[in-house]
């Protein structure tokens, strides 16, 4: 395939991507499986490696992310994002109406939304493209996000239509529910702290530096203001519909998301229905956006100093109950972490019977001054499970006693711990104490880990309880005999058990080093070791400076990693596994050539074409080393956009030669 042709079909391949793009994620009705599309995808991966000239920053492969942002850069809102003012009455959206009908002298069309529970953006499209987008931050200015808004998927990248040369429009990114439960599943299978609520865990995604990350987090949006727009257009609703024709996923009137009314009964009929409906939607809403609906009538209302006098925002109120706190009990997690659960007396709270309710940690016990028998109020609102947030201190008994923290494991008696600086308390006792040490296991057998399929939760207690195994090294001398004599194990599946544990040999050693359980170290992290330093040797020996030089690596995951190593008889558990045959060192991939051989070198910064994960691998496969650091030892350092400078200034000190990222691949290239 010559130039021309590759430029014609990455343009074809762009388009029709584009188009099942918006079908799946906007329209909810896709053409095509996803299989297909990811086949569609990959072709024009491997176009635009082949001919990067013809690489747009829109292409639909800036959705799976890569980029690499280590600062935001401080961007001045053409339009000043203002924020609206707020109700917590009914009342008060009358008396909005009424100061309304006192200036505007004619009939008022109001536009009733919802309030997504979301990060509020600003992004400006420019003949049809995607090229910037902006926080709100203070109001005047926000953080260029523009590489992490590119991979969320429901964001065109390209419009279509009759679409303004150059507008902005504005809305919420949010996380869905069910993207939310998956994400602190898996934070809970690596015995990291749980995210909040999805709205923080959204405003937090979307300033993390890597992309891709970014890209796997799965989150959403909604858009429907437009600024910059001279399009004959004469109000807000029908500049909704007009986005939703240009490619946007906007409320639809259909879902009832938004809707016309020319009545408070009827802005309090919506109110009262997404009052009791929003437990129902996939995503967070905190309450209702009221706007005049005209242009002109807007125009006449103006503004405050801080907000429209055109809109209003209904803020609902957090679903609270008050019940009785029964007793405080104690939960182990696979990391140690000891998580305080409070029993309550059962009570309906938000359509659900609640008997449970998160403490978090010691500080939040101590923080609500809890007593034995305490009144406390309940409150579920974006929480995974019901909070306490306060306490009833009328209905307080003069004889209850204060509740403390306890001092040692309810599992295993071992003195707790609490580390500087973190907020949970911890059993050390790792490998003996019997919730850490069947949550170790469990985590080592899981998909994303070493797969091995027959060992559910269950028979890894009843494998446990019967002394057969102790840790995860333990799998790995079970015989048929010893698995058939278990209670619900058949001859099949003993023996699918244990073919699953042989095949599970084969795995590849990043997620070997996932199964291990580190501390920090999630499925991300585990590559990213596993690329640097290539085998486990490597690792164990890394020093602190070596560890936190890797991508992501900062000094909490450093920290954990060396004392995992310290712990003689993890060492011993992985002697056990290597003898069994597990990958302990990354299978290096065929070499494309020799034109590195001999050479260290360093890559630094953000580049156009290739992420550095990815110029990483392109050094190997023509026979070269990846360094760390710049030294006398370095041959080139790659350098990008926003690199360290003082990589800069010691490359230029030792006289290194400094390669572009073109430069870089005209020499792999020649």
């Amino acid at each position: 395939m010559n130039a021309e042709q590759a430029k014609i079909e990455i343009e074809r391949l762009s388009d029709l991507l584009n188009r099942h793009n918006y079908l799946y994620y906007v329209e909810s009705n896709p053409e095509i499986s996803d299989y297909e599309f990811d086949m569609l995808l990959l072709k024009l991966q491997e176009l635009e490696k082949e001919f990067p000239q013809f690489a747009s920053e829109n292409s639909p492969t800036k959705r799976v992310g890569g980029d690499i942002t280590k600062k935001f850069e401080t961007i001045v809102h053409r339009f000043p994002m203002l924020s609206l003012s707020n109700s917590y009455s009914e009342e008060e959206i009358t008396d909005w109406e009424n100061r309304i009908k006192k200036t505007i002298d004619e009939d008022i069309e109001f536009v009733c939304e919802l309030k997504y529970d979301g990060v509020a953006i600003g992004i400006q499209y420019k003949n049809g493209e995607l090229v910037r987008a902006v926080t709100r931050g203070d109001g005047e200015k926000g953080e260029d996000i523009t590489n992490n808004v590119r991979t969320i998927r429901s964001i065109p990248l390209k419009l279509k239509g009759d679409f303004p040369a150059d507008f902005e429009i504005r809305g919420e990114i949010f996380m869905p529910q069910k993207q939310f439960q998956k994400l602190n599943a898996e934070r809970e299978e690596i015995g990291e702290t749980l995210f909040a609520n999805p709205r923080n865990t959204a405003s937090g995604t979307l300033k993390l530096q890597d992309s891709k990350i970014v890209a796997d987090r799965g989150l959403d949006s909604y858009l429907y203001g437009l600024y910059g727009v001279n399009h004959n257009l004469n109000g807000h609703f029908e500049a909704v519909s007009k986005a939703g024709n240009w490619g946007f996923k906007v409320p639809l009137e259909k879902n009832r998301f938004i809707e016309r009314t020319n009545s408070i009964e009827g802005i309090m009929d919506f109110i009262h229905f997404w009052d009791k409906e929003r437990e129902n939607l996939p995503f967070e809403i905190d309450g209702i956006v009221i706007k005049v609906n005209s242009y002109n009538q807007q125009q006449k209302l103006g503004f405050t100093a801080k907000s429209p006098r055109w809109a209003i925002a209904f803020k609902f109120k957090a679903n609270r109950v008050e019940t009785k706190l029964l007793e405080v009990t104690y939960q182990v997690g696979r990391t140690g972490a000891i998580t305080p659960v409070a029993n309550l007396e059962p009570i309906l709270l938000g359509g659900t019977t609640v008997k449970r309710a998160s403490l978090h940690n010691a500080d939040q016990i101590e923080k609500l001054d809890l007593h034995q028998g305490d009144f406390v109020f309940v409150e579920k609102g974006g929480e995974i499970i019901p909070k306490i947030v306060g306490v009833n201190d009328e209905k307080r008994e003069q004889a209850s006693q204060k509740i403390e923290f306890i001092e040692n494991c309810p599992e295993c008696q071992t003195k707790l711990i609490r580390r500087d600086g973190e907020a949970q308390h911890y059993c050390p006792n790792e490998n003996y104490c019997p919730p850490q040490a069947k949550g170790r296991i469990e985590h080592f057998i899981s998909r994303k880990a070493l797969n091995i399929d027959g060992l559910g939760s269950e028979t890894i207690e009843l494998l446990y309880s019967k002394e057969l195994i102790k840790n995860v090294s333990d799998l790995y001398v079970l015989n048929f005999d010893q698995l058939i004599n278990l209670e619900r194990m058949a001859e099949k599946s003993a023996n699918n058990l244990l073919k699953s544990i042989e095949n599970s040999k084969l795995i590849p050693f990043e997620r070997v080093l996932f199964g291990l359980g580190i501390r920090y170290v999630g499925e991300t992290v585990a590559k990213k070791l596993a690329r640097q330093f290539k085998n486990i040797d490597e690792i164990i020996k890394a020093s602190y400076e070596e560890l936190i030089e890797t991508d992501e690596i900062g000094e909490k995951i450093a920290i954990s990693v060396q004392q995992f190593f310290l712990d003689e008889s993890n060492l011993e558990i992985i002697k056990k596994l290597k003898d069994f045959g597990l990958k302990f060192k990354i299978e290096e991939k065929e070499k494309i050539s020799a034109k590195l051989e001999g050479k260290i070198v360093v890559v630094s910064g953000t580049f156009e074409t290739f992420s550095r994960d990815e110029l990483k691998e392109l050094i190997e496969q023509n026979g070269g080393k990846n360094g760390s650091s710049v030294s006398g030892k370095t041959d080139y350092l790659i350098a990008g956009a926003n690199m360290g400078p003082a990589k800069l200034k010691a490359a230029n000190a030792l006289g290194i030669k400094i390669l572009s990222e073109d430069e870089f691949i005209k020499l792999i290239s020649s």
